[in-house]
């Protein structure tokens, strides 16, 4: 069996190692147009803060552990076009610019995806970066050196997660966002309050309920200019989110409005022979019970995999996802699964929340410092839609078991009584999950 698999990053790696290690006679052939793989580009703010010293620690693969695998992995090979019916790709040696044409019997579609690059004015002046993968990395990290005042465009994760890099890296820090809140998607205001909070006193100013509207300089950027004002910056990094890297499958697989393609529990899209996974696709989102596009690394590697294990024959099924992340915030401690409350009254009639505070373990224990947890459910069915928690503790794997528990259709009168085990050193007779089930009835 012949088989092609477009891109590998997170989802292509763990497809192609697994197809490796479960298939003996299967021919592997990767194209990919970058000239590396499998970079975790969530370490790029570590990178860019200097916790991570060696960038190529954030490597977890190569093409010559693929090859180890029979694997073989076309670097710098831009794919086209494809022709799902025809079985066809055609491919472009980025070095030679010779084009091609290959032929497979099953295609597996790990494109990944792209950082939404909007055409502002002055978008082609110096000193406006991307981040995403390598190259960025690099890019970010050389054109800093001699910056003085950044800007960061987008209060998401990655945005986040880079003003506090370069925040401690000296610089004066500048983060720009069409939402009045950080982290709006993630968190409800009480919790993105908290986030905010991390700020004061420092070199860093939040420009909330700001639409970009262009670029000033005089071949690099100087301003950032918004509808309310202007922003003298040395430096910008884009980070206002991405779309899937799909437009070769227009009109001839099912996708969402964004691109995203749509996939069964087994990984197969629309064409019974072409599997996608990662950052290309939509997921099941359970709260919603729904498609929704989630890129998350989490997502990618168990799709991946899904995507090997299911290539021949439906063996294991995707369960679906909550969306569960987490970062860390100067001293705050922040997980979220699920639905935020704002977004689950746009899904259900009947939506309640409770919000609670608790000593992490006993008052009689020499140090304790509180957790502030909350839960969203529908109040029709009890059910637990998502789970927001903050702590200067990293109480942060709570958020994974409810993660779990929303997974399992638990109720809020079912997560009260669970049963969760008792040790002064970590937590209280009735941990916070049972505490918040109760304070629900």
């Amino acid at each position: 069996m012949k088989v092609i698999v477009i891109g590998c990053t997170h989802a292509g790696t763990a497809a192609v190692s697994k197809m490796a290690q479960l298939y003996k006679d299967i021919q592997i052939t990767v194209y990919e147009r970058n000239d590396n793989i499998s970079f975790l580009s969530c370490g790029i703010a570590l990178y860019v803060e200097g916790v991570v010293k060696d960038i190529n620690g954030l490597f977890y693969s190569s093409p010559e552990k693929l090859a180890e695998m029979g694997v073989q992995t076309k670097m710098k090979h831009d794919v086209l076009s494809v022709d799902v019916n025809s079985k066809k790709v055609q491919v472009k040696n980025m070095i030679t610019n010779e084009v091609f044409e290959d032929s497979y019997d099953k295609l597996v579609v790990t494109s990944g995806s792209w950082p939404i690059n909007p055409n502002f004015e002055g978008r082609e002046l110096e000193n406006i970066l991307l981040c995403k993968n390598f190259d960025h990395a690099k890019e970010i990290i050389e054109k800093s050196k001699n910056a003085k005042s950044v800007a960061v465009i987008g209060a998401g994760y990655i945005g986040i997660e880079l003003i506090e890099a370069f925040e401690k890296q000296g610089k004066k820090v500048t983060i720009i966002d069409l939402e009045s809140r950080i982290l709006a998607k993630y968190l409800d205001k009480e919790f993105s309050d908290i986030a905010g909070n991390e700020y004061v006193g420092k070199d860093i100013k939040i420009a909330l309920g700001e639409k970009v509207m262009k670029f000033v300089g005089d071949g690099k950027v100087a301003k950032v200019v918004t509808d309310k004002a202007e922003h003298e910056v040395d430096l910008v990094v884009l980070c206002i989110g991405f779309r899937p890297n799909t437009d070769i499958f227009r009109n001839q697989i099912d996708m969402l409005d964004n691109g995203a393609i749509i996939v069964d529990e087994y990984m197969h899209t629309s064409n019974p022979d072409v599997l996608a996974a990662g950052d290309s696709c939509a997921v099941f989102y359970n709260p919603t019970q729904k498609h929704m596009y989630i890129p998350l690394a989490t997502n990618a590697v168990r799709m991946g995999t899904l995507a090997a294990i299911n290539l021949v024959s439906n063996k294991i099924k995707q369960i679906g996802t909550q969306g569960t992340s987490g970062i860390k915030i100067f001293n705050q401690h922040i997980a979220s699964t699920g639905l935020i409350e704002a977004e689950a009254k746009k899904h259900f009639d009947n939506v309640k929340s409770v919000l609670i505070t608790e000593n992490f373990r006993p008052e009689f224990m020499p140090s304790y410092v509180p957790v502030k947890l909350k839960l969203v459910y529908n109040a029709d069915n009890r059910q637990i839609l998502g789970a927001q928690l903050s702590s200067t503790a990293d109480y942060t794997q709570t958020i994974n078991t409810l993660s779990i528990c929303i997974q399992n259709k638990m109720t809020v009168d079912e997560i009260a009584f669970v049963d969760q085990f008792f040790q002064p050193h970590f937590n209280k007779p009735w941990n916070l999950i049972n505490t918040a089930g109760l304070s629900a009835e």
